[in-house]
């Protein structure tokens, strides 16, 4: 087990249990993060949805499908990305996250950030987008995820230069069919990299 390993485990250990907010009294399981340790590219979603707290695993359902067609579309294999959540227990209903759930969860989010140290970080939906375009000092860029999808954004982390694509959460496709060209379009400006 490599350092990383141990390191990412360790905030795994940690989220298992963590009662930082009141999300986990509901929710089945944590959806931690799944993918390469040592991925050049982070996804990051804003909350598990109904098939990932049953499983733990991010993205798995038809947002998840929807994703890896994405993916394909570029020529990415889910198992060279790493993809994580804003907030690591299930909103009821699938709600948005308030912002003391985000603000509780995110210290995991900047350490697993921290450890895998990406080149690309791309968040999807306005909630990921937002926190991580304040996270790297973009907060003057930041409008509605309708404006700035598919925009890349250069700008520096602790560990080097970091391009930002915030996309449109894929979950979108599931209540208009059209969006799915769209995303596909942006997700040609990650293709570059």
């Amino acid at each position: 087990m490599t350092d990383i390993d141990k390191q990412l485990k360790q905030i795994k250990d940690e989220i298992i249990v963590c009662k930082k907010c009141d999300l986990y009294k509901k929710a089945t399981l944590p959806v931690i993060g799944a993918g390469n340790h040592q991925a050049k590219i982070v996804f990051i979603g804003e909350g598990p949805g109904a098939n990932e707290d049953k499983t733990g695993v991010p993205f798995c359902g038809r947002a998840g499908e929807i994703l890896d067609e994405l993916f394909k579309s570029i020529g990415i294999k889910r198992k060279d990305i790493y993809i994580t959540n804003i907030v690591k227990h299930r909103p009821p209903g699938n709600r948005d996250p308030k912002p003391e759930e985000i603000k509780a969860c995110v210290p995991y989010l900047d350490r697993q950030i921290d450890i895998i140290k990406p080149e690309i970080i791309c968040p999807l939906g306005r909630f990921a987008a937002n926190y991580i375009m304040n996270k790297f000092g973009l907060t003057d860029k930041i409008e509605g995820i309708s404006k700035i999808h598919g925009q890349i954004f250069e700008t520096q982390a602790p560990h080097g230069k970091i391009i930002i694509i915030p996309f449109y959460h894929p979950a979108v496709v599931t209540y208009n069919i059209n969006m799915k060209k769209t995303l596909e379009n942006d997700f040609k400006n990650l293709e570059r990299y």
